[in-house]
């Protein structure tokens, strides 16, 4: 039976995660409003119109929404050509591919986003399928996007991991019923990914390689 292993990106396979921060703060600023890094940065990982209503509340003015969103776009699109992949993130995939697992990703990003976030891994020839936001009505921490990703995979929930580096990660996997692992790399504390539903937590994809073995990815994927 197929075992899928669903890697979010952002903050999990590429160091992206204070980029978007960045560029989600100065969008904002543009627009007339202060919000704070540290809240930015707690809401990395949701779509673009779950984060605005996240940070901005539901009695906003949403008819600048979509300029918030363009801005962002824009402004993240300034780092496309040198997007850094974390240590190991795409030798994590091709040996999860190369003992069994079906690789997937599970993410918000789409188009010209998702290419350089994609090149920067570089592990495509391991990569089964991606879910992304297009792709589901509701996104993280909705359980779609992860559910998606193991229909695209043929997998079920019980064989199936979800990697994931934020709160709304944990959230989603545990909402689809798959085992979660937490990575500390997008700055989230350990305690939240834990009480968000993190069965395991490691540094980064270069250390959950290091301990594949023991970890809810260890042995044979077939």
């Amino acid at each position: 039976m197929t075992r899928a292993a669903v890697f979010d990106v952002d903050g999990t396979l590429a160091d992206t995660n204070h980029l978007h921060v960045v560029a989600w703060w100065e969008a904002f600023r543009q627009a007339g409003h202060h919000v704070p890094t540290h809240a930015v940065h707690r809401a990395v990982g949701l779509g673009a119109d779950d984060l605005v209503e996240h940070l901005l509340g539901p009695d906003r003015d949403r008819s600048g929404d979509a300029a918030l969103s363009a801005a962002h776009k824009a402004l993240y699109g300034t780092y496309s050509d040198r997007l850094p992949a974390l240590p190991d993130a795409g030798r994590l995939l091709r040996t999860l591919a190369a003992r069994g697992w079906t690789v997937v990703l599970a993410t918000s990003a789409e188009g010209a986003e998702l290419a350089a976030l994609r090149r920067a891994i570089d592990a495509d020839e391991v990569i089964t399928a991606v879910a992304g936001a297009e792709d589901t009505e509701e996104g993280k921490p909705a359980p779609d996007p992860v559910l998606h990703a193991l229909e695209l995979a043929g997998a079920t929930a019980d064989r199936s991991v979800f990697v994931g580096d934020t709160v709304w990660d944990m959230a989603a996997g545990t909402r689809a019923g798959v085992t979660c692992v937490g990575l500390l790399c997008g700055g989230i504390p350990r305690a939240d990914l834990t009480g968000a539903g993190a069965a395991a937590v490691y540094a980064d994809p270069a250390d959950l390689l290091a301990r594949l073995d023991d970890s809810p990815l260890g042995g044979d994927g077939a």
